[in-house]
């Protein structure tokens, strides 16, 4: 019995590193609030879904809401329904008039609210909702456009996610979520452009820098699980040898 205990040890160590493993994976997959949109073409319109956990452990999320640029303003605005949520478009006027397209532009949507509308649809600690909104017309290619987000809980506390994303530097604790618009391909209609331009590019503050990369994590969890199974047929082996 005593020849199979460092076997034993080694089983239960290869274990606990694979389960450590399987954690560092979760925590990357449960990173900030984030936006992806369908296709960030300049001059297209496209739809923008935000991921928003709810990150507090005593409290749940009962509100959202999201400011929409007035710089580079969106014209067009159509939110897609959440079961259990209401939803409230806010149009004003902007800071200053834009021209778009030769014309002038001195209204737009402003802002977009979604409010839980009871108890049993408020997000608790374990959970996150996909909120979307269909927009447009998109700035022209390189422009970042920034959605900075307010998550308001039951106990009254709010968190903002307005903190900007400079490149090259470490991500802020609570970065404001954004992408940058893409060149539609030449000769190809604004969506078909989009949907090549969707291929090829990545929302701004869509991934935790700080976490390791999901190829990363995949490959620690396979070696994790290898080493297991090995740990596992060596115990084993050292049962049988005993017993003959």
């Amino acid at each position: 019995m005593k020849n199979q205990t460092p076997h034993a040890f080694k089983v239960v160590a290869v274990g606990a590193a694979t389960a450590a493993l399987m954690t560092v994976g979760l925590g990357a997959a449960s990173a900030h609030v984030s936006v992806t949109p369908d296709a960030p073409a300049e001059g297209t319109s496209t739809q923008v879904t935000f991921r928003v956990p709810s990150e507090s452990k005593t409290a749940t999320t009962t509100k959202i809401k999201v400011d929409l640029p007035t710089d580079t303003p969106l014209t067009s605005v159509r939110v897609k329904p959440v079961q259990g949520w209401t939803t409230e478009i806010v149009r004003g006027a902007l800071p200053q008039p834009i021209t778009v397209d030769g014309a002038t532009i001195t209204e737009a949507p402003l802002s977009v609210t979604w409010t839980a509308n009871d108890a049993q649809s408020q997000l608790t600690g374990d959970q996150y909702q996909m909120f979307s909104v269909y927009v447009g017309r998109l700035p022209k290619s390189g422009t970042t456009v920034t959605l900075p987000l307010t998550q308001s809980y039951s106990d009254g506390s709010v968190r903002n996610w307005d903190d900007p994303v400079v490149e090259g530097q470490k991500e802020p604790e609570d970065p404001a979520p954004a992408f940058v618009t893409t060149a539609a391909e030449s000769g190809e209609g604004g969506h078909a452009g989009a949907t090549a331009a969707k291929q090829a590019t990545e929302p701004v503050a869509s991934v935790d820098t700080n976490a390791p990369a999901p190829g990363l994590i995949w490959a620690a969890l396979a070696t994790g699980l290898a080493g297991l199974a090995a740990g596992v047929a060596s115990f084993l082996r050292a049962g049988r040898n005993k017993k003959s």
